[in-house]
């Protein structure tokens, strides 16, 4: 039997939730350097959003903790962007990075493996431009000489002694054809890298297939689908230089890149170029030195990802471990490079599978976007709410505004604990959350209405209304938020966050239910203001008058109603 509406105490709960709204604003305001708002995500803010998927060698699952250093050493790229809110977070298999505002370009390329080795150059050419027959060509591309061979040593280089000579092609006619010619050579170039002769064991089979692979490679930047050679430590590679106007074709590594200690860019004012300085560790430096010093006057490639980003010519020997790289650097590249070299090699090989930037002013308009249709079904909710029910509506559009105090504030406290950010997708979940709080109130006032429908006063309806209605709103609220953790359990992306905020609200749909909703009412059912006694004013006057005649219909207690022939 439901306990009698004078054992609750409405003041005790309302004091709680106080108590609790004060304490959330309180660790809001004065705790933590951030301002008192959510972390939005980039599609509400602007910004870039990576997703790498990690590949592993053996085709499996890659292992977690190899993801988990991945992640580890990406973050530490991403911080060095110098760029405040970054983040990297796992989702399953694939890394996710972030990066809010105007400058998330270089996340583009923090993914790379930076499988970084050292190998001695056989021989190189530069890549010759395909020459049209016609002169002067209309969209020709016209022939440049040879680039300068960039030099390696300890204290800044002198110019290199440059590269051999050009490797011709045959001349092709302009249009279609040339262009279905020219993909047909860099597929036949690609078998041939990808040869198992290439990669035998046999060291004549090996060393033809080099040589054939080398002859037909044409570094063609115009070819979406780039060249993938081998990256197999103790075989030769065929490679083209990151520019894409030399060719190489290198020995096995001597080298690998994790010798490397330190990595830093630097403008060097002597040759007016911007350098990559590295340090060796002590057997790296050990390794480094004597190769430099049975090889002075010849080249060494420095390897990244298969792709050759600085071949210099040895000036010297460097016995110290302290080496500088030239190779016609831009600033930005000079930074991404000692960046991607210093902060070390990835344990699994990533592909980007999304890349997404949102300007700064698409994002704003997608936060108005969000705003406009929250506030648009906040007050479809208040306008129903206060034609059905009149002043319970009134109730209900208080205690949605509580409710809404309470998510605010645990956004704000989990943008900076987890760093939770809100994006799109999160604003759905709240706006789907409005409905599934009212519905709570909803099923309670039905209660309240089927209670008096059976001759009950509003007073006596309450407890015995919220004694069965609590029943079914546990179990709805139930319902959704098992729905919201099996979503997130096995959602990725953008889908986690609607799940996380749907699931989130569920629960404070209870707490203010419990605490506010139901307290509020039961202070209402036993006020003596002949306004809120009114029933009309509560939206209860046609129930009622059906609780009234039913009441009346009721034979009277210990007689029994008995008809007259």
């Amino acid at each position: 039997m439901a306990a009698p509406a004078g054992h609750l105490r409405p003041g005790r709960y309302l004091a709680f939730f106080a108590l609790i709204v004060v304490a959330l604003y309180a660790l809001v305001f004065f705790t933590g350097s951030g301002k008192p708002t959510p972390k939005l995500g980039i599609d509400l803010q602007g910004g870039t959003r990576v997703t790498l998927s990690a590949r592993n060698p053996d085709g499996g699952d890659p292992p977690r903790e190899s993801l988990e250093q991945a992640r580890s050493i990406i973050e530490r790229r991403v911080n060095g962007i110098g760029v405040s809110g970054t983040e990297v977070v796992l989702d399953g298999s694939n890394v996710v990075i972030t990066v809010p505002g105007e400058q998330g370009d270089q996340a583009k390329t923090l993914g790379k493996t930076a499988k970084l080795g050292f190998r001695k150059v056989v021989t190189s050419q530069p890549v010759t431009p395909v020459q049209q027959p016609t002169a002067p060509p209309a969209s020709g591309t016209p022939s440049s000489a040879p680039p300068s061979s960039p030099g390696v040593s300890a204290p800044p280089t002198s110019p290199a002694n440059g590269g051999g000579g050009a490797a011709g092609a045959p001349q092709q006619q302009p249009g279609a054809d040339s262009d279905e010619q020219t993909k047909k050579e860099i597929e036949n170039a690609r078998n041939l890298r990808q040869n198992p002769d290439l990669l035998s064991t046999d060291q004549a089979k090996q060393a033809a297939a080099a040589e054939k692979a080398f002859a037909a490679l044409n570094c063609d930047p115009k070819v979406s689908d780039p060249l993938v050679g081998n990256d197999l430590t103790d075989k030769p590679l065929v490679a083209c230089g990151d520019k894409n106007t030399m060719k190489y074709l290198l020995e096995p590594e001597f080298l690998p890149g994790t010798e490397i200690s330190d990595a830093s860019s630097g403008y060097d004012t002597q040759n007016s170029q911007w350098v990559v300085n590295l340090n060796f560790k002590g057997e790296g430096s050990r390794i480094w030195g004597d190769f430099t010093s049975k090889n002075v006057q010849k080249q060494a490639a420095f390897v990244l990802d298969t792709q050759v980003v600085s071949a210099p010519t040895i000036q010297s020997a460097i016995l110290g471990g302290q080496t500088q790289i030239t190779g016609r650097f831009s600033q930005t590249e000079a930074k991404d490079l000692a960046d991607v070299l210093k902060y070390g090699s990835l344990p699994l090989s990533f592909e980007s599978s999304d890349a997404t930037t949102v300007s700064a002013t698409l994002g704003l308009a997608s936060l108005q976007a969000g705003l406009i249709a929250g506030g648009l079904g906040l007050l479809i909710v208040f306008i129903y709410c206060l034609f059905y029910y009149r002043l319970l509506g009134v109730l209900t559009i208080l205690s949605l505004a509580l409710s809404f105090s309470l998510v605010y504030a645990v956004l704000v406290l989990l943008g900076r604990w987890i760093g939770y950010t809100l994006d799109l997708a999160g604003v759905a979940g709240l706006i789907i959350a409005i409905g599934i709080t009212a519905d709570s109130f909803v099923i309670y006032f039905e209660r309240l209405k089927d209670e008096i429908r059976e001759g009950r006063t509003f007073r006596s309806a309450v407890p015995r209304g919220w004694s069965r209605a609590q029943r079914t709103i546990l179990a709805s609220d139930a319902v959704s938020f098992l729905a919201a953790a099996i979503l997130y359990w096995l959602a990725v992306g953008e889908v986690k966050g609607f799940a996380f905020t749907l699931g989130m609200s569920t629960v404070l749909d209870l707490v203010v239910v419990y605490l506010v909703t139901h307290p509020l009412v039961s202070m209402v059912s036993r006020s003596k203001s002949k306004f809120l006694s009114n029933p009309k004013n509560l939206g209860l006057g046609a129930v009622q008058q059906v609780g009234s005649e039913r009441k009346a219909a009721r034979p009277a207690a210990g007689r029994p109603n008995v008809k007259e022939a």
